[in-house]
């Protein structure tokens, strides 16, 4: 699994020119899912989304995590994080997972997001066309892939 953290002071999802899911203070996460993942991911990534130290705490210092300062997140599935761009201009996303491997991955990754930050949360569609805004607070963006631990 391949997610961009970004930390918002606001962000929605909107489909056929409806809000589906919007936030305020919090995270906005892409997904992408692999054929490779596991529940191991799934874990690992959801529990290292969550107590990611990037909120400030009262002396200006990123040292809290989202679920310290309450705050929500918006997860939004984008398989085009696995492009590869080795050959020519148009991207492979061969790494990414069908939707009958990913869509049950993508379930699993939300309940276990929604488990570990105490509370539901929102999302898009899977495999809808979406238009997403956000207000990146800082701006803070951190790209995290589970096969690759650093």
């Amino acid at each position: 699994m391949r997610a961009v953290v970004q930390r918002v002071a606001e962000a929605s999802v909107t489909i056929n020119g409806q809000i589906r899911g919007a936030i305020e203070t919090g995270l906005l996460l892409l997904l992408a899912v692999e054929e490779a993942d596991t529940p191991e991911d799934i874990e690992w990534l959801s529990g290292k989304i969550v107590r990611l130290r990037i909120f400030n705490d009262d002396q200006g210092a990123m040292n809290r995590s989202v679920q310290e300062v309450g705050g929500d997140i918006l997860l939004i599935s984008q398989f085009t994080l696995f492009a590869s761009t080795k050959k020519g201009n148009r991207p492979s996303y061969s790494r990414a997972a069908r939707p009958e491997i990913a869509v049950p991955l993508y379930e699993a990754f939300t309940r276990k997001l929604s488990e570990d930050l105490g509370k539901p949360v929102k999302t898009g569609e899977f495999g809808a066309d979406m238009k997403v805004s956000l207000v990146n607070d800082g701006p803070v963006t951190i790209v995290i892939d589970s096969k690759n631990r650093e």
